[in-house]
């Protein structure tokens, strides 16, 4: 099988390639990156040899179409993903999310691919009360609170479109927050680890009460996995461990492993939108596919931490990349 993998240099897409070359050595991995900040090759260094690697966009039309041809399948990770930078930038969450959705929809529909699989997030739910037994289904409806929720929100409903019009055998996955190797340090856990290792302050927005689900991107690639090979076409699947920590738990546990004081510990303002608590329930796929996630949470931060403190090369040229500062803002 011969698989196009849109931002396969991103954190999850990295994963996901390194995990689906292990588990089917015989397929052909087309990698499409646009390499913006967040974008890092050197992820795919070690199996650099076995994929064919195009920078560029998946609004580019012409560019998409020239190589999907002779491709089975789409895994659509390709996004701006970052809450705080689309509060100060939205314009190019809409453009890459919605625009370049729609752009590699169109694409895959006039190549005739065997299957569109996108990748989503729990946050086009909205979110929950922080005190309640509430979780998200797949038919709990769209309210998203800010920029990048609502870019990923217009892209989901343009996949979906594309298969009620055009017969595009689709699929989705909503995931909970991910975790694990290659995640830019601008996120919640690689921020933090990255900060503890060189003793510096751990930002805490000051909402340190919301909750967020954690998944490892591990148990996340062996989803979509599944549901590439069993999965209905046309249908969503909420992918969701059930752990549940609050910012402050999360802070804590990195502390615990890199032997730091809690005195590292910094509240700052709430960034706009600041959503409470997500939790999925994951039960369709658990039911139809027989998913459930393997790594248990301590297990992957402790694994997640050693393999920060291990790449130091990697990492620290990165942290020079990132553009929101999580303490500036007003």
């Amino acid at each position: 099988m011969r698989l196009l993998v849109t931002g396969g240099a991103g954190f999850i897409g990295s994963n996901f390639v390194h995990y689906w070359l292990e588990r089917h050595p015989a397929d052909e991995v087309v990698v499409l990156d646009l390499l913006t900040y967040a974008g890092e090759r050197s992820s795919l260094a070690d199996v650099e040899a076995r994929i064919a690697f195009t920078e560029g966009d998946i609004a580019d039309l012409d560019l998409c179409e020239e190589l999907l041809k002779g491709v089975d399948v789409v895994v659509n990770f390709a996004a701006e993903s970052h809450n705080s930078l689309a509060v100060v930038d939205p314009g190019r969450f809409f453009r890459t999310n919605v625009l370049g959705t729609q752009t590699l929809l169109e694409a895959a529909r006039n190549a005739g691919v065997r299957r569109f699989h996108h990748v989503s997030t729990c946050e086009v739910y909205g979110d929950l009360p922080l005190e309640s037994d509430e979780v998200f289904t797949e038919e709990s409806p769209y309210r998203p609170r800010t920029p990048y929720n609502a870019s990923k929100a217009g892209a989901d409903h343009a996949v979906r479109a594309y298969h009620e019009t055009y017969g595009l055998p689709i699929s989705i996955t909503n995931c909970s927050n991910n975790y694990g190797p290659f995640q830019f340090p601008e996120k919640a856990i690689p921020l933090f680890v990255t900060n503890a290792l060189d003793d510096a302050a751990l930002p805490l927005y000051a909402s340190t009460r919301n909750k967020r689900e954690w998944l490892h991107v591990r148990d996340h690639c062996r989803a979509i996995e599944l549901v590439l090979e069993s999965g209905r076409v046309g249908e969503t699947y909420n992918v969701g461990s059930g752990v549940e920590k609050t910012i402050d738990e999360i802070a804590d546990t990195v502390l615990e492993l890199t032997d730091k004081p809690s005195s590292l510990k910094t509240i700052v303002p709430d960034r706009p939108g600041h959503d409470r608590r997500y939790l999925l329930d994951s039960s369709k796929i658990r039911r139809e596919l027989g998913w459930r996630p393997d790594v248990p949470f301590d297990d992957g931060m402790r694994e997640t931490v050693e393999w920060y403190a291990a790449q130091r090369a990697w990492w620290e040229p990165l942290k020079e990349r990132a553009l929101v500062q999580e303490t500036a803002w007003r």
